[in-house]
């Protein structure tokens, strides 16, 4: 099985590939077009800001190789919501095949920090995705926005609201949280959609 790993200006792409080599595969990390398309799966990582990494994709003509895939696509984090329709961070409009907004986290109380960090619950788990993963399993996040509950909601979060932990779409998956750094779930997350 070919694993592609996009590769762009993306902080996280190496802990994925680390967490990817545990599971016994070796991803080829690249921006070629041609590649991704051949792939088995593809994996669109992320951390960093919306805006300038939609000008980046946008530079190398990854936003249309990415919307132009077949084959199973994730998401993770700043690639979940950058598969989305705009973003509030830097007013971005991003790829659109999730036509859902991402927005701001807006504290209510003293004790809402911002970014969400850390462990939490993922609930309402729908799909090949969740298979073999508990309700209430605990995920790692980072992430100052998110995306609000919507009709491709197939896990979700209640950090100041509930908010989408993930998303999908025809043969796109997305997750908010870090599989690669949330330990045994992360790792079955992951497992279920080389499966998939």
């Amino acid at each position: 099985m070919v694993v592609a790993l996009i590769k762009y200006n993306a902080g996280n792409v190496y802990s994925v590939e680390y967490a990817l080599k545990r599971l016994g595969i070796e991803p080829v990390i690249t921006a070629d077009s041609e590649i991704l398309h051949k792939a088995d799966k593809v994996i669109f990582p992320g951390v960093g800001e919306a805006k300038t990494t939609m000008e980046y994709l946008k530079s190398l003509k990854l936003d249309q190789v990415i919307v132009d895939l077949k084959q199973p696509v994730i998401g993770i984090c700043l690639g979940m919501q950058l598969l989305c329709r705009h973003s509030e961070e830097g007013d971005v409009d991003c790829l659109g095949i999730f036509d859902a907004p991402v927005l701001k986290f807006q504290p209510q109380k003293h004790e809402d920090k911002v970014p969400h960090t850390g462990w939490d619950t993922i609930t309402h788990l729908k799909g090949d995705l969740y298979k073999n993963v508990p309700e209430n399993s605990f995920a790692y996040y980072v992430h100052s926005f998110y995306v609000p509950a919507n009709d491709f909601t197939i896990a979700q979060t209640d950090y100041i609201q509930e908010f989408s932990a993930s998303i999908r779409k025809d043969n796109f998956y997305a997750v908010q949280f870090h599989p690669e750094k949330s330990g045994a779930v992360g790792e079955q997350i992951l497992r279920n959609f080389l499966n998939i």
